[in-house]
Formats: C-alpha cells, structure tokens, sequence
C-alpha cells in the first residue's frame, strides 16, 4: 500500500482539518469568511454561516473514500452539512444529531441518505433524536444502482452516484425557500428517475486494510462495482471504452425509467470517475454515452457531468448516471451553488 497519509487511523479527522483549512477561510486571506466550518468534537463540516433561519437545512453523510463526497459540496446551493464516517463506514447517529442541531434554522432538516443499512439505521437514530429536541426533520433514501438488487451492504438497491444530483436538486430548492413537505416530494422524484452503474478496472485500498478488496487480472475488469469497493456482479475481459458504455447503458436504459418519452426526452447525464481514472478516458467514455442516447432520441440537457463526484478511494472505474428530468429539476440543477468542489457544478 502505498498513501500519502500520517496514519491511516487519523485520515479521516486530518483531511477534515485540511478542508477546514483550505475552505474555511482561516487563512487570514482578505478576511474571507469561507465555506464551511468543521463542529468541534465532530467529523461534521457546516457550511460557514449555517444555521441558516427560515431556511429547511439539507444534511448528508456516509463514510469517507468517496471525496469530493460528501463534505465538498457543503455550502449554499447545497448541503447545509455533511457527516463524516470512517473510511467506508456510515457516520453513528451522534455526530448526525449534532449535524442537524448546528443547521437548523426553524425550518425543518432533511437528510439525504444513501441506501447501506448503516447509513439508513443512523439517520433515522438521529432525527428520531432529533424530534424529541423540537427539530422536524425527514429523509429519501436514495436506491439509484440498478447493478444489484441486494448486496453485502444493503437491502434493496444501492446509492451510488446519482445521491449528488439530488444533494444539488434539493440544495437549490432549500434555497429557494421550499418546505420541509416539499423537499421531500421532490427527492422522491429525482430518486425515482434516476439510474446508474458502474465498473472497474482495478479494486481499491483500504488505509486501515491496508490491501486490496478483491484481486483482478491485468486483463480483467468488473461490472456492477459498487463504492464501497465492492466487487462487481460480473467479471469479463477488457473490452474498449465504446463496448463498456455499451454495456452499462443498455443495463440503465432497460430499466424502469422510460428515457425517451414522446418527441424526445431531456436528460441530465454524469460520467461520474472513481477515483483513479484519468480525465482522458471520462471524456472518451462520454463521447459514446452521447452518441448512444442521440441514437435514442434522448437529449442530454445542459452541460454533462463529467469527473470525480462519488469516487471509491483509488479505484480505476467510472459510472454513468442518467437523470430524467422535468422543469423544476432543471431549474435547481441550474441554480448557483458555492462548495469547495464547485468546479464539477
């Protein structure tokens, strides 16, 4: 194992405080009063001037690896606080309750969970807690995989890449003043449109693990990965980069979601990198998602995602993630937003 880390036991509160220190506005630059701020005792980033009053507050989470998710997008426009677990892990119910008390301005706090028993358990834990301190929260599970039905870590489909698209759907419609009630209607809309898959090219490395998850030949990739390092459903030989989009589109698009609709249907799509696959080969990757979706009269709406938004640590691998969309989903996926990984938006 080779990581640029002090020890792996102290990764993740050490990148919590590097973040802090790079987005905080700590640095006595200009007076800048930052994006986000870490909670004292926590591995808990809020954005800098939350609690927002009047404003229903947005809180995600799960374990670390997945960076820029989920602290990165912690900030107006966005999450109002992300909670951070080990490496993997889902975050304890504590520092979710703290989360929600630091961000809560009167108007309720939603959370937005991606489907791993542990994430859905602690969310819960914590705004039952938090309704007996007069907090109103609520939750989406988000189920976006259509790789697996079960797996190691869930019951039902996981939450993968797509969870981004909500946490930028919703952030942008608590900014805009939308209730509690309203929030939730539309994260259960964006959830029950949106679809994704992935693979990979190589396993991932643990730090306190300190070896790989699953071995695979140089020749070989896995379909259906998940991010936590999962293995994937199936394992073939390498095929070309058209030949792979192939595959996981055929996988998406055969699934419940009707992407064409009548006269054309406007998409959003992300070509999402797992952690360890160059720029280069996402961009190549994209050409054929665009040119299999014309093929199918599907529009893809707006500027595409395309980079590192919910890696696997150091995984080589890529998702695709395709969104239906309807106007309020476009107009919240267009609002601003100020996060640290704001150059993905």
């Amino acid at each position: 194992m080779k990581k640029v880390l002090n020890a792996p036991d102290r990764a993740v509160e050490e990148m919590l405080r590097g973040m802090e220190l790079a987005h905080g506005g700590r640095n006595g630059n200009d007076g800048e009063s930052g994006l986000i701020r870490r909670l004292s005792g926590q591995t808990v980033a809020v954005r800098a001037d939350a609690p927002v009053s009047g404003k229903v507050a947005i809180v995600s989470g799960g374990g670390s690896g997945h960076e820029p998710a989920h602290a990165g997008y912690v900030g107006p426009g966005m999450l109002d606080a992300a909670c951070a677990g080990e490496v993997f892990t889902s975050p304890s119910p504590e520092p979710v309750l703290e989360a929600t008390k630091a961000v809560d301005g009167g108007a309720g706090v939603f959370y937005v969970v991606k489907n791993y028993t542990g994430d859905v358990l602690n969310f819960e834990m914590a705004g039952e807690l938090a309704g007996t301190e007069d907090i109103e929260t609520d939750y989406v599970v988000i189920n976006d995989d259509v790789a697996v039905e079960d797996s190691t870590h869930t019951t039902g489909r996981r939450g993968v890449a797509g969870t981004v698209l909500v946490h930028k759907i919703c952030g942008g419609a608590a900014d805009d003043g939308k209730s509690l009630p309203e929030i939730k209607s539309l994260a259960a809309r964006v959830n029950e449109n949106v679809r994704s898959m992935g693979m990979a090219l190589t396993s991932c490395v643990p730090p306190e693990r300190g070896e790989p998850i699953f071995d695979i030949a140089e020749d070989e990739m896995e379909l259906g990965i998940g991010i936590h390092g999962e293995p994937g459903t199936e394992r073939r030989k390498i095929e070309p980069a058209d030949s792979i989009v192939d595959m996981l589109l055929e996988k998406v698009l055969g699934d419940s979601v009707d992407y064409s609709g009548s006269g054309g249907q406007d998409v959003a799509v992300m070509v999402n990198g797992m952690g360890g696959t160059p720029l280069m080969e996402l961009y190549v990757a994209y050409a054929r998602v665009h040119d299999v979706l014309a093929e199918n009269g599907i529009n893809v709406h707006g500027a595409p995602y395309v980079g590192e938004y919910m890696t696997s640590l150091e995984m080589a691998g890529f998702s695709v993630t395709l969104l239906k969309l309807d106007d309020e989903m476009k107009r919240y996926l267009a609002a601003p937003c100020s996060v640290a990984a704001g150059g993905l938006f």
